[in-house]
């Protein structure tokens, strides 16, 4: 299918940082035509810039199209939502941030009866809210076209309202020295919010966000108290260890 052959050439433009259109040919068995046509569309959404001959991956201080990043990992991301919802009891209150591996947690989390929700995504509200026992709150705030986050300095102030019992973050990106970074300053003073006012902070990524890049720092590894992913490098693991940070990897 399209779709999947679109996803694979974009995981290999963002290892190689370029793609050609001939080799792609012969790696897919498909005609030029068909690859061009693949290019073309993603670039269109801006998830890849033509080239000669080709594409290349974007700077990292550009984001994935959120659509796009929905199919990236999708397999991962479901099994962390799975695992990060396990750790939820009954009748907790739940920070909920914006993204597609916390959108994750929130699918997995409609298996449950009763929780306060709290959240900044519009995707996560309009998915919970039809689940009967569960208390959806919003923020407040400017809501981004692209993703259905609602950022912004009243939604910093929405978070800061409440005590709760977990927070669910993601991050667009985490380096080796156990920094959780984000492309969005005003996402980023969001998050800062919710892990704040959380007494446990769950932070989900996929190992993918090892490989990326990002501008702005949201916090350390040693401010999370459970990390949830699919595979972790040695080199987070032992972070994880010394600072006394609960690491799950669903893929072990």
């Amino acid at each position: 299918m399209s779709i999947n052959r679109q996803a694979e050439i974009l995981l290999l433009a963002r290892h190689q940082g370029q793609v050609e259109v001939d080799a792609l040919s012969r790696k897919f068995g498909v005609s030029v035509q068909t690859i061009r046509k693949d290019l073309a569309d993603l670039c269109e959404t801006g998830q890849l810039r033509r080239v000669h001959g080709g594409a290349v991956y974007p700077s990292s201080v550009e984001n994935l199209e959120y659509e796009a990043r929905r199919q990236l990992a999708a397999e991962q991301k479901t099994e962390i939502g799975k695992a990060a919802a396990a750790l939820i009891p009954e009748g907790a209150s739940v920070f909920v941030n914006i993204g597609t591996t916390t959108e994750a947690v929130s699918q997995a989390l409609s298996e449950h009866k009763t929780l306060m929700v709290i959240t900044n995504n519009i995707n996560v509200a309009n998915r919970m809210r039809i689940q009967s026992g569960m208390e959806v709150v919003i923020a407040g705030g400017v809501v981004r076209a692209s993703d259905g986050g609602i950022v912004g300095e009243a939604a910093v102030d929405f978070f800061r309202q409440f005590k709760a019992d977990y927070a669910i973050i993601g991050a667009s990106a985490l380096d080796t020295e156990g920094a959780l970074l984000d492309y969005d300053f005003r996402e980023v003073k969001v998050a800062q919010a919710i892990i704040a006012n959380a007494r446990h902070v769950i932070l989900v990524a996929d190992s993918s966000k090892f490989e990326r890049s990002a501008p702005v720092r949201i916090a350390r590894m040693e401010q999370i108290n459970t990390f949830v992913t699919d595979r972790c490098p040695a080199q987070i693991a032992q972070l994880c260890s010394e600072h006394d940070v609960r690491l799950i990897e669903t893929s072990v």
